[in-house]
């Protein structure tokens, strides 16, 4: 997938969690992620954080730590 089309779809999840009530937005859509997301997508999240992940919602690179990492 593109990474301009991971980033809008992963903020996407971000905004949907931000509006629910409560305060575990990052564990929502880290359970999210890990649920929906191949791992493939999974991965290359990751990856992309790791490499500087621009443009990001600071929200999906804190659920990132929390999700379930792909099997490599």
């Amino acid at each position: 997938m593109s990474p301009d089309k991971m980033v809008h779809m992963a903020n996407q999840i971000a905004t949907f969690f931000k509006s629910q009530p409560g305060d575990e937005a990052a564990d929502r859509v880290a359970a999210h992620l890990s649920d929906f997301w191949e791992p493939r997508m999974r991965r290359q999240l990751l990856d992309f954080i790791a490499a500087d992940g621009a443009g990001l919602d600071p929200l999906v690179i804190e659920a990132a730590k929390r999700m379930n990492a792909p099997a490599d």
